[in-house]
């Protein structure tokens, strides 16, 4: 006989199960201007980076390998919407760079990513958000550290 999950085993996989969905149903709204959900995340994390990032840089961003960002960077620069540029300091180390082109594209995504966040947060009060927000910090923390709760409040400042 299996025992019920208690409150904590449901958390670890109800945080899971929430970024899924939440990743999944933005997908579903850009699928409709043919954006998938490596395309979108890749721009949205470029466009929200203080500078120029290398691919390597970009990739912890966005949250894969380097070789799986090769792809989606090859079909976004076929596009016109990013460029790729060989650092001078480093010739193995490429930069990229949003294109001029990429800013409608930029413009679509950041208004989905809104209206999906608005109609989430639509009966969900600041007190139970900034309450959620210091368990997540804590949590990261004991996990990876300081560094981990850095990248997570990033990452959330990033869905802004």
């Amino acid at each position: 006989m299996k025992l019920p999950l208690n409150d904590q085993e449901q958390f670890g996989l109800r945080l899971g199960l929430v970024a899924r969905l939440w990743r999944a149903e933005i997908d579903r709204r850009l699928a409709t201007f043919g954006l998938t959900e490596s395309r979108w995340l890749t721009l949205l994390h470029l466009s929200r980076l203080d500078e120029a990032a290398t691919q390597r840089e970009l990739a912890e961003a966005v949250g894969v390998r380097g070789p799986t960002l090769v792809r989606t960077l090859d079909r976004l620069e076929a596009e016109g919407l990013i460029e790729r540029r060989t650092e001078a300091s480093d010739r193995r180390a490429k930069t990229v760079h949003l294109r001029a082109e990429a800013a409608p594209v930029l413009e679509r995504i950041e208004t989905t990513v809104a209206a999906v966040r608005a109609e989430i947060f639509s009966d969900i009060s600041h007190a139970e958000v900034t309450t959620c927000l210091k368990v997540f910090e804590k949590i990261a923390g004991k996990l990876g550290g300081a560094e981990t709760a850095m990248q997570l409040m990033h990452d959330i400042q990033m869905d802004r």
